[in-house]
């Protein structure tokens, strides 16, 4: 899937969105579809998704 297609999907998402929450897109060009190689990637790749969840938490209250 070309990167612009989930970018426009996103897009649409934050023109419709009527919460206040942030709506991301990450983008990976070097990773396939299994996301990123190697044992250190993959971990910060974990890192990234697990720091956006307790910040949602955090800000949720």
């Amino acid at each position: 899937v070309p990167y612009w297609e989930p970018a426009k999907w996103v897009a649409k998402l934050r023109t419709a969105t009527l919460s206040a929450r942030p709506i991301i897109l990450k983008t990976d060009l070097g990773s396939g579809h299994s996301g990123p190689s190697g044992r250190y990637e993959s971990w910060r790749e974990e890192a990234f998704v697990s720091a956006f969840v307790v910040a949602q938490l955090q800000a949720a209250g």
